[in-house]
């Protein structure tokens, strides 16, 4: 059967059909789609496949391992941001191992489309001394992904498994092959794997080290590392994931006339590489994000080497790998046009019409006139739009929970008014640790929390937050006096405003939840969250 799928799509299917038991993940794009389509198929319903959001990255890896510990196969998902959040789980698991087959999907945004950085995953895999695999198209991430889970519990480790933007968002035709039944439940024979104590964890990491050839010979051998001979040796290519598509697409019937190495499976498989260097006079890196491949190589060969790339500066060192990039560097006629006709140029992103986040804008930035200075501590989420015109009230945004402790932090420097605006969804993800901080200390800044009831930039998925922030503000133990809603309409403007300066002026921790569902929820949604807020009134 053949299905016109995204990467994304194509990856959820091939996890489907490896019998997994359940996917845990945050959304976070580019990789929200993995997760959606396995919520949305039917398939999945049937066999009871786990698929609930977490609440952030960490407790969804933590999740898996859970689930991988009780002999079942397990999906985690997450963006490249998200496996920082995840980091901890991610390298211990790499030494405690897996029982039941667990991937890690992470996807990678060059040219940061959506995130904070172009930060490459691939450099995560190699740090955890685990494989890592890379599908270059759309069949190949569907084939790779039930591949990944063989491998995964023939050598009792995670796998990591790699996507980048344009591959997630992109639909081609994909073959649907058969499926495996999920595991049954048993548990690891050796009683110590999962107890990382040090006089444990000493000989996990001594097993680890030890089959580091294994998973270099299963390199070697893979079906996802494909050396093709070619006539012309003035240069060879070596092209990882996507770039070898964008490569072919430079030829006429995928012909390219030179030797080629295509990687899609790490550790870097030496010998062919080594065979490439013998037979070519430069060779020629293609990858997609940093230059993991080109600083790789020295290692084994030598920096004698003539190699060109991203670190020549044959390939541009930041943004996105592009078929033009290819041509230039591989010396063809190529012009690329940076001007763009001004019908079709960029618009810079902005608030829905008729968005919450506007009107609590309007109350801060009316407030920080008459003040004449305030902090305003950002975070990630449509909110964080407040950085450009026309509003311009933001003046931090770094990474998710991040507004909270930084506004601690400057207020403990002197800094005040300190405002931290931070979203629902954000604040369970990361925002409640630093809330705690300041509560334990009774640090003077003013928290608003910019509840929309939703996920909001990543497709309106559930909040963990709705209809809880009230409660887990009094757990944590922020003052009932000082815990404050106000709802973001321009004709409560004037009343906001008050509460604002209200909180702004108390010299210790307050929290005031800025409380309007997202306009783009549907409405049975929102019939939903408003009988949910009754019953928490009452």
């Amino acid at each position: 059967m053949k299905k016109l799928l995204l990467g994304n799509e194509a990856l959820a299917q091939g996890a489907i059909d490896a019998g997994i038991s359940g996917v845990y993940a945050y959304p976070g794009t580019p990789s929200t789609e993995i997760t959606e389509y396995i919520q949305r198929s039917k398939t999945a319903t049937a066999l009871k496949i786990h698929s609930q959001w977490s609440v952030n990255e960490k407790t969804a890896m933590e999740a898996a391992l859970g689930m991988s510990y009780a002999g079942k196969r397990a999906l985690t998902v997450m963006k490249h941001v998200g496996l920082n959040v995840a980091a901890d789980v991610f390298m211990n698991m790499s030494v405690s191992g897996i029982n039941g087959g667990l991937v890690v999907v992470v996807a990678d945004d060059p040219s940061m489309h959506s995130s904070q950085n172009e930060q490459d995953s691939r450099y995560y895999g190699k740090f955890a001394m685990i494989p890592i695999l890379e599908p270059s198209n759309q069949q190949e991430a569907y084939d790779i992904t039930k591949y990944a889970f063989d491998i995964s519990e023939n050598l009792g480790l995670p796998v990591l498994l790699r996507m980048v933007t344009r591959l997630s968002h992109s639909r081609a035709g994909v073959t649907i092959s058969g499926r495996r039944a999920q595991n049954n439940i048993h548990l690891s024979k050796n009683p110590t794997q999962f107890q990382l104590i040090p006089m444990h964890a000493r000989g996990r990491y001594k097993h680890l080290v030890d089959i580091q050839p294994d998973i270099q010979e299963l390199s070697e051998n893979s079906y996802y590392n494909e050396y093709t001979n070619a006539p012309n040796i003035s240069i060879g290519i070596i092209a990882s994931g996507i770039a070898y598509n964008y490569l072919m697409e430079n030829f006429e019937d995928d012909k390219c006339p030179y030797p080629v190495l295509k990687v899609s499976q790490y550790p870097l498989p030496k010998k062919p590489i080594k065979k490439l260097f013998d037979t070519c006079k430069k060779v020629l890196v293609l990858e997609d994000g940093y230059p993991f491949i080109e600083e790789a190589i020295s290692d084994f060969l030598g920096e004698n080497r003539k190699v060109i790339g991203r670190l020549s500066g044959d390939i541009p060192r930041v943004g996105e790998l592009t078929p033009d990039n290819i041509a230039n560097a591989l010396g063809f006629d190529i012009i690329i046009n940076e001007n763009i006709p001004k019908v079709v140029s960029g618009r810079p992103p902005e608030l829905c019409v008729g968005c919450g986040h506007r009107d609590l804008f309007d109350a801060i930035n009316q407030l920080g006139k008459e003040m004449k200075s305030q902090q305003v501590f950002g975070d990630i989420g449509c909110y964080a739009l407040g950085v450009l015109k026309p509003y311009e009230s933001i003046n931090t945004l770094i990474d998710m929970g991040a507004s909270i402790t930084m506004a601690k932090g400057a207020a403990d420097a002197g800094i005040h008014p300190a405002i931290a605006v931070i979203g629902d969804s954000t604040f369970t993800h990361s925002g409640m640790t630093g809330l705690l901080d300041a509560v334990i200390e009774d640090t003077p800044i003013t928290v608003i929390i910019s509840d929309n009831s939703t996920i909001a930039m990543t497709g309106a998925q559930d909040s963990s937050a709705s209809g809880r922030l009230i409660d887990i503000c009094k757990g944590i133990g922020v003052d009932e006096a000082h815990l404050k809603v106000l709802t973001p309409l321009h004709k409560n403007l004037q009343e906001n405003i008050d509460i604002i300066r209200e909180e702004i002026n108390h010299k210790g921790i307050s929290v005031i939840i800025s409380q309007r569902p997202c306009i783009q929820i549907p409405k049975e949604k929102k019939d939903q969250l408003k009988a949910l807020k009754k019953v928490n009134l009452n």
